[in-house]
């Protein structure tokens, strides 16, 4: 048996996929240190609203999308982890309305220690989801490093007036997510050998799956304000949008699509780090009803990785988009509303 079908790549990090990305406090912290950006009108998204890509104007047709994503191993089958990192980096083009256009792998691998095949299934992984997405492979850039990491820098193109925001959500718009939360708890239970093969192949399905159709979908309909839910959980992401669109945003706990056993792993106590990174860096942010439990509270706020899009729809639109997404296959859900009640923050509606 080889090597490559014997290491458990998450063995190999503390912490993996989204889960290990810098706090928010601490990026916010670090953040306010940077010199104030240089105004620049071909500029159309920056740093000010904690966007999912930058967005730069070529012409009043053109502009340019750019993003960059990497992490540790979140599953042990390389070819399985060079999809979901591609997918993961993928999906904030999607989020910003635009298309991918070319990447740019990111590696660090022990080369001297691991075997050379594992290195190769991580990439051959990728340059599949990136086919899948219509993208092309231009190059990229590889580190000897004791600790596997894997991502890409994605260049996209969108038409300056079609440019999907975080920030501008509108009153009575409806919240739709295009797939299940609960993937870091999950994925911490592989670390501790707590999933069977199956669930681990559904988790893998949900995490390597592009919002490509969830993208190319809401491109017909007027949605306001877009994200895609990552390393900072849904509730996380969508109190960006909510302070980015000085609105609040109303989540119904009860209709938040979720993967199985979640509940139960982290009932014995597999929830990552980020996870509570996430819960405690939302403190006065979430109005979280009183009868909600500590752990379904980490759990809307749950480290996800490669997770779906949040999108924030006209209210007269929702229930024809939600229709279209689930006709083609796409596990979306309506979760919630945005309203003018409590700027900035999010209210949450327990279950019943």
């Amino acid at each position: 048996m080889s090597q490559a079908e014997t290491i458990k790549l998450t063995s190999l990090s503390s912490k993996g996929g989204c889960g290990c990305k810098i706090g928010p406090a601490d990026l916010m912290q670090v953040l306010r240190s940077l010199p104030p950006t240089v105004p620049n009108p071909d500029l159309l998204v920056g740093l000010d609203t904690s966007d999912d890509a930058g967005v730069y104007r070529l012409s009043d047709d053109l502009a340019l999308v750019q993003t960059v994503d990497f992490f540790t191993p979140i599953v042990d089958d390389p070819y399985s982890f060079g999809q979901i990192a591609a997918a993961n980096a993928l999906s904030d083009i999607y989020a910003m309305g635009g298309k991918p256009l070319t990447v740019l792998n990111i590696v660090a691998f022990p080369i001297s220690v691991l075997d050379k095949s594992i290195l190769a299934d991580i990439l051959r992984g990728a340059a599949d989801k990136v086919q899948e997405a219509g993208a092309t492979l231009v190059g990229g850039h590889s580190i000897d490093d004791k600790e596997p990491k894997f991502g890409l820098a994605v260049t996209g193109l969108v038409h300056p007036g079609k440019v999907r925001t975080n920030a501008a959500a509108r009153t009575g718009d409806k919240l739709i997510l295009t797939k299940p939360i609960g993937v870091g708890i999950l994925t911490t239970s592989i670390k501790k050998d707590q999933l069977s093969p199956e669930e681990t192949t559904r988790l893998t399905a949900v995490m390597s799956t592009l919002n490509k159709t969830a993208a190319e979908i809401m491109s017909a309909f007027d949605v306001h304000a877009c994200t895609d839910v990552t390393g900072f959980g849904l509730l996380g992401h969508a109190s960006e949008m909510a302070k980015g669109s000085r609105l609040g945003l109303v989540i119904h706990q009860e209709d938040v699509p979720m993967l199985p056993r979640v509940r139960e792993l982290a009932e014995k106590g597999f929830v990552p780090g980020g996870t509570k990174n996430n819960f405690a860096h939302l403190e006065g942010s979430i109005l979280y009803p009183d009868e909600m439990d500590q752990i379904d509270r980490y759990i809307l706020c749950d480290a996800v990785t490669s997770g779906g899009l949040l999108i924030s729809v006209a209210a007269d639109q929702s229930d024809q988009l939600l229709t279209k997404l689930k006709d083609a296959g796409v596990e979306a859900a309506q979760i919630g509303e945005v309203t003018d009640a409590h700027p900035g923050q999010i209210s949450v509606i327990a279950a019943r």
